[in-house]
């Protein structure tokens, strides 16, 4: 028996590749064929392909003529005393834009040499209306770094003196031998760390803080009221909720006279006092409170509660202005100062002779 062989010629990569464009091209015959049987088909296809670049020109036309023209702009979230520059470049930029051709890139661009400026979002109201919403990075401290003095935000970057106030606290760079450019980002984790406590105070204590530095004691990051109070944070961790705990303690009366508080464990602050100034609920009178912002730092304390960012703030040992109850324990650690955390008041005695006594209310 036989067997009869067919041999098959091999198929080669070149048939592969054409057959898909084989097939194109039969759809494409295809679609011809059909315009040319189907008369209105060839008229709705004439129409689009003379409609379409005119619709296209329109629409250019449209963007750039007067009637999109920007006309109104509104500009919010500037402070200080750049705002009224930072708005004309803002105005001038936008007033070359129609609401329906608005550049991001050259509102960022007209506002690149004011290093407050954040981040700037365009809104354009249709038809000639735009809003910009700037956001600002304001300056929170007065770095002196190489011999001369210049603002700085939070996170660093340097706003240059022109944004220097005398409410500002004041911070130094040791390390520092040539002073940033504005724009730029200062160096070194000890000074970062200073100038995001600084980034979370409450904006009513704010002009109530004149210095930052680490305490050789060992208490680790210090804040200096302008009262002479001295407040120990310890490090940049929490600092929301050390705020909090701070404000707490203000508020309460027992806290009137310290010489330190303590809130490096923000669930347990403590106050520290001199040997002359020994907790007492005579010695904060109610004039006194009222003389801090927003009538009393009690209110305050309440309104700090939103801006923790989630962190667990100061817990119900740290009690507040109202309704509160001290009960003082003696100690005899050593003479001098004697040391009471708010809310179940332990009072301990230690040694602070290089700091003067201070009201515990910032405005004291």
């Amino acid at each position: 028996m036989e067997r009869s062989v067919v041999a098959r010629s091999p198929i080669s990569s070149l048939d592969i590749l054409w057959h898909p464009f084989e097939a194109v091209a039969s759809l494409a015959r295809g679609s011809f064929q059909a315009i040319l049987r189907h008369r209105r088909l060839r008229i709705a296809l004439l129409t689009a392909l003379v409609a379409l670049p005119l619709l296209a020109g329109g629409w250019m036309l449209l963007r750039k003529s007067s009637f999109t023209a920007v006309e109104h702009v509104k500009v919010g979230g500037l402070h200080g005393p750049q705002a009224q520059a930072i708005e004309a470049a803002l105005n001038g930029a936008a007033s070359h834009m129609s609401t329906l051709d608005v550049h991001p890139a050259a509102l960022r661009a007209a506002v690149a040499s004011f290093p407050v400026v954040r981040t700037v979002r365009a809104i354009p109201s249709f038809p000639h209306g735009l809003r910009i919403d700037v956001t600002e990075q304001l300056p929170v401290a007065a770095l002196t770094i190489g011999g001369e003095r210049t603002a700085v935000a939070a996170d660093g970057v340097v706003l240059g003196p022109a944004l220097l106030s005398s409410s500002l606290p004041a911070l130094s760079d040791q390390q520092g031998a040539t002073e940033p450019q504005p724009g730029q980002h200062v160096q070194g984790q000890s000074l970062l760390a200073e100038l995001t406590v600084l980034g979370a105070v409450p904006q009513p204590l704010e002009r109530f803080v004149t210095r930052v530095f680490t305490s050789p004691g060992g208490q680790g990051m210090t804040v200096t009221m302008r009262n002479g109070l001295l407040v120990y944070f310890g490090d940049a961790v929490r600092p929301h909720a050390k705020w909090l705990s701070l404000a707490r303690v203000l508020a309460d009366s027992t806290s009137a006279g310290a010489v330190y508080i303590d809130v490096r464990v923000p669930e347990r602050p403590a106050a520290g006092f001199s040997s002359a100034g020994a907790p007492s609920a005579s010695t904060t009178s109610a004039g006194q409170q009222a003389t801090t912002p927003e009538s009393t730092v009690a209110a305050l304390a309440a309104g700090l509660t939103d801006d923790t960012n989630g962190e667990p703030a100061a817990s119900s040992a740290a009690t507040s202005a109202t309704g509160s109850t001290t009960t003082t324990e003696a100690a005899s650690t050593a003479p001098g100062a004697s040391e009471s955390s708010t809310g179940t008041t332990d009072t301990t005695a230690t040694s602070e002779p290089e700091t003067p006594a201070a009201s515990a209310t910032p405005g004291g």
